[in-house]
């Protein structure tokens, strides 16, 4: 009889599978995982002391690179955290296009999910047919904010401008033929809303052939049903926030329960899970795109109608307009004081979180008046989940491991800040 041998194995952090720099040491009894220990830190950058040396604008970019597949959610959790401390008012089409664009990145961070966690399970397909439409999404963030990825678009106010009436066209190149470039052009022809529109009513049926490639799938449920269970009770104590607590059967959503922006306003479900497992917490989050889907539409419904101001007009806490800025000494002085000096703060704590693709996304900022933060703590979603790691693998197979960490949409960009 063969002995079974125990192993020390280190799992990443150049696996393909660890989702960035994680460092996994596996204590081993044959194949089964005896005790699971992350090592992180690898992609440690000081965000939080650098945003003590950073004006409060300054520091707003570092946000889009916290967790970097769901930019705009957290530059909303700062600045609301500077709103509030300010007491500022932020115009409610700013609040509606805020919630429009958290609800686009929740889609963006799901879509990169599903498709990221299908290949290391083995599912090749998924992840081409996920990047066909985050590719549109992005063009959604490029016409607002001029970047794919780290858009820097919301500003403590409102957002940096209002949506633009035209969306980017392709041009025709070596690459693209002329029928190419009009088959392209086609739903690009209106304003970004009317892309947006068209994108949210082709949406669910695209939502419908990964789950056809997925949900009744045997190799896909033989993966991951049963894996990774996590009790309601033990998730609460583990502090997991977002679809990790929703997979097992806790309806806890601060979109419904601490409603922030117009959350209040529009009609949406909270999908919950029953058996807490990898299977569970993929159906929640596949239905949580459904969701998004429906308040982008409601956003898009509310936005067409009801044209006004982006941002606080208060121009202590937001730039005057160009073109006032270069016909008035007035906005000048504040254009000049806004970009250099920065805006204060008066002196005091403020907390404030949102309900981030991953969970519970918070900000806490202590300001002693001055032009930058005194201290700035971020609540990353991920970190309680990569915790409970060791707990949730422990007794299950090394191809298990690949699966929870899937399950957990981790992002070391937050975990490590």
């Amino acid at each position: 009889m063969a002995e079974i041998r125990n192993y020390t194995m280190n799992f990443g952090p150049q696996h393909p599978a660890a989702h960035g720099v994680l460092r996994l040491v596996l204590e081993l009894d044959g194949e089964v995982i005896q005790r699971a220990d992350p090592h992180i830190g690898l992609l440690h950058r000081a965000t939080e002391k650098l945003a003590e040396h950073k004006t409060y604008l300054q520091a707003l970019p570092y946000m889009d690179r916290l967790d970097y597949v769901s930019m705009m959610s957290n530059e909303h959790a700062y600045c609301l955290a500077i709103e509030k401390l300010l007491e500022v008012e932020v115009p409610l089409r700013a609040q509606y296009i805020r919630v429009m664009f958290d609800e686009i990145t929740r889609i963006l961070n799901h879509l990169l999910w599903l498709g990221a966690h299908g290949l290391d399970i083995g599912a090749m397909t998924v992840f081409l047919y996920c990047f066909r439409e985050r590719e549109d999404l992005m063009d959604c963030y490029e016409a607002v904010s001029g970047a794919r990825l780290h858009a820097a678009y919301y500003r403590p106010g409102g957002v940096y401008r209002d949506l633009p009436e035209r969306m980017p066209q392709y041009q025709r190149s070596s690459l693209r033929s002329e029928e190419d470039v009009k088959r392209l052009n086609a739903n690009r022809q209106g304003s970004v809303l009317d892309f947006i529109e068209d994108f949210a009513n082709r949406f669910p049926r695209l939502v419908d052939e990964y789950e056809t490639l997925l949900t009744d799938n045997r190799i896909w449920k033989q993966r991951t049903v049963g894996i990774g269970v996590v009790s309601p009770e033990r998730a609460k104590a583990l502090g997991f926030t977002g679809p990790m607590l929703r997979g097992s059967g806790v309806a806890w959503d601060l979109r419904k329960k601490q409603p922030y922006a117009v959350y209040d306003r529009l009609e949406f479900d909270i999908p919950v899970g029953v058996n807490g497992d990898c299977y569970d917490r993929y159906l929640v989050r596949v239905e949580e795109m459904r969701q998004s889907n429906r308040i982008v539409k409601q956003c898009v419904d509310w936005l067409r109608r009801n044209p006004g101001p982006v941002i606080t007009g208060n121009h202590k806490i937001a730039p005057p307009s160009r073109e006032e800025m270069k016909a008035n000494m007035e906005e000048l002085i504040h254009h000049f004081k806004l970009f250099t000096e920065g805006m204060h703060l008066p002196p005091g704590e403020a907390y404030a979180a949102v309900e981030h693709p991953k969970g519970e996304f918070g900000i806490y900022l202590v300001s002693d008046g001055a032009n930058k933060p005194y201290r700035m703590k971020i609540r990353a979603a991920g970190f309680p989940h990569l915790a409970a790691m060791d707990e949730l693998a422990r007794g299950h197979m090394i191809a298990d491991a690949v699966a929870i960490i899937g399950t957990m949409d981790i992002v070391f960009g937050e975990i490590d800040r």
